[in-house]
């Protein structure tokens, strides 16, 4: 077993899904088979129980999956605790956000950071906000910006940024879209919504439409991102919702406007988030202080 071998095994038991998995880890679906199976070999025991259309973690494989996840934590503060005397931190950390966050709040976090730490390299990457969390859980980054969701896993530390409203946009272009919301009162049942898949902002959503007493809303299409959601909202395909921060920094915020006397949207807490048990290693404590300054 090597630590390649255990954080792969992570990602699998949480994705329950092999080219998902492979994809992640930068193998192929077959090298990812024979890992499965020379750590089986390994322990004498099924980790897995598969399928046509499922993968299921065995006993045994639940068992692993929590000593896996030890060990990979624990070879983190090793590494880290090699180089704690040194008088320059060096290294890598890993981070992930939404576009609209890697230009809204994190430069003043890496030009603090920089500034103090020049040696640390740092790698990003940027998608859906609501699957930053994941990112974390799978070891694939060190840290993530997000919104604190509604169920936050006891194990990860969460350093709040701010508190991030939320509006209901729609197109300002001439369109179907802007006739609709200029009746009154407004027709939501049959206003085309453009949503998020999934998320704490999904799930604010659903609860002021439910305020409504509206029935069902009708959902013309759900994307990833709420920067491809402004886009669409823009383009005059419907309404959405969609984080203010994202208004004002979006490059076509003047072909949307903010809807009001709608009702009340609870807004969300933006911060940083990573793994409690690390947070003793100098880079993660370092990286940290430069985020709660």
């Amino acid at each position: 077993m090597d630590i390649k071998s255990l954080q792969t095994f992570v990602h699998l038991s949480q994705s329950l899904h092999f080219s998902k998995t492979a994809l992640a880890m930068h193998v192929s679906p077959s090298t990812l088979s024979r890992l499965i199976q020379r750590l089986e070999d390994e322990l004498g025991c099924s980790l897995l129980i598969r399928d046509n259309r499922s993968v299921l973690l065995t006993e045994a494989g639940v068992a692993f999956k929590q000593f896996a996840t030890q060990q990979i934590e624990q070879w983190e503060l090793l590494k880290h605790s090699i180089t704690k005397g040194t008088n320059e931190l060096e290294g890598e950390i890993n981070l992930y956000c939404s576009v609209t966050a890697a230009y809204s709040h994190l430069p003043p976090i890496l030009e603090r950071f920089r500034r103090i730490h020049p040696n640390v390299d740092i790698k990003l990457s940027t998608g859906d906000s609501a699957v930053a969390i994941e990112q974390v859980m799978q070891h694939q980054v060190d840290f993530a910006i997000t919104a604190f969701p509604d169920n936050f896993p006891a194990r990860l530390h969460f350093s709040q940024l701010a508190e991030i409203p939320l509006s209901i946009v729609a197109p300002t272009i001439p369109c179907a879209v802007t006739q609709m919301i200029k009746q009154s009162p407004m027709d939501w049942k049959n206003i085309p919504f453009i949503l998020p898949e999934h998320g704490p902002i999904r799930r604010r959503f659903d609860t002021w439409f439910r305020s409504l007493k509206s029935g069902k809303p009708q959902i013309y299409a759900k994307v990833a991102g709420h920067e491809a959601l402004i886009s669409m909202v823009a383009l005059g395909c419907g309404v959405g919702i969609v984080p203010d921060v994202v208004v004002e920094n979006s490059p076509v915020r003047y072909r949307v406007q903010s809807l009001s006397g709608i009702g009340e949207i609870a807004s969300f807490n933006l911060g940083v988030c990573c793994y409690k048990t690390r947070l003793s290693e100098p880079l993660i404590d370092a990286f940290l202080n430069c985020v709660e300054s």
